[in-house]
């Protein structure tokens, strides 16, 4: 670990993984420091999935290194899991249980003991305004109010990271922005986020964001660096930019 790892909560350096002769991801280096909100953007296929996969402990690099809340991704996974939540891009909760049931499941699964259950699953549902609801199955919840539960049952455990692969898709713009808000609010008390989304307005909410193409993080640094240093007018501009440029004929991979 360099000396900035005192401050960051994710270092990668050169991470690379490999499915045979395909590069899925392409000697990728950043870092993300505590407390930020960053942005992991880029087209379907670009490799932020596996690259999650590979900084939560679930897919082994086959080159470079991480660490993440201070732990090797490669020889201390235990402990990354442990002080790190996660949000999949599908809905992570279980829809033929109760919503207080699936706090209670996931509280065992972080390491909870009961009294830490009963105390912060109180404190969640008041907070989500679900107390008259913890009774109901997850299933007939409406999709924003889905979602923002999994987010929160991500913090249960309060972990020193939490990463969202694409947690608004398909909610409603209002919903979004709530969801937006409840993420500023996790940041405010020391969490660090890690966000994949496909809405580029959203990434204007981020403190910083990579853009990867193709394997390989083409673009990083803050919404309105980005937008200077491409002359764009928003994220978005920027995002098309580099996907017109790596598909121009004869644009190196």
């Amino acid at each position: 670990m360099s000396a900035e790892s005192a401050t960051s909560a994710i270092e990668a350096r050169n991470l690379t993984r490999r499915f045979g002769s395909f590069v899925a991801v392409d000697h990728i280096t950043f870092d993300i420091r505590a407390g930020e909100v960053f942005g992991f953007l880029g087209a379907n296929g670009a490799g932020k999935t596996t690259a999650i996969k590979m900084l939560i402990g679930l897919l082994p690099p086959t080159e470079g290194e991480a660490h993440v809340a201070g732990f090797d991704v490669r020889t201390q996974r235990l402990e990354v899991r442990r002080n790190i939540g996660y949000m999949s891009q599908r809905f992570s909760l279980y829809p033929d249980l109760t919503v207080r049931e699936n706090i209670r499941l996931y509280g065992g699964i972080y390491g909870l003991t009961d009294s830490e259950i009963r105390e912060r699953s109180s404190s969640l549902l008041e907070r989500l305004g679900l107390s008259g609801s913890a009774g109901d199955l997850v299933a007939r919840l409406p999709l924003g109010w889905k979602q923002k539960l999994a987010f929160s049952v991500a913090l249960l455990h309060e972990p020193k990271i939490v990463f969202l692969d694409e947690p608004t898709g398909g909610v409603d713009p209002i919903t979004r922005r709530q969801f937006w808000e409840m993420i500023y609010a996790a940041t405010a008390r020391g969490t660090t986020v890690l966000v994949t989304t496909h809405y580029m307005d959203e990434a204007e909410y981020c403190g910083r964001l990579s853009i990867m193409v193709e394997g390989r993080i083409a673009a990083l640094g803050s919404p309105e660096e980005l937008k200077r240093q491409f002359g764009a007018a928003s994220v978005d501009d920027v995002f098309v930019q580099l996907a017109r440029t790596t598909s121009e004929p004869g644009t190196a991979a």
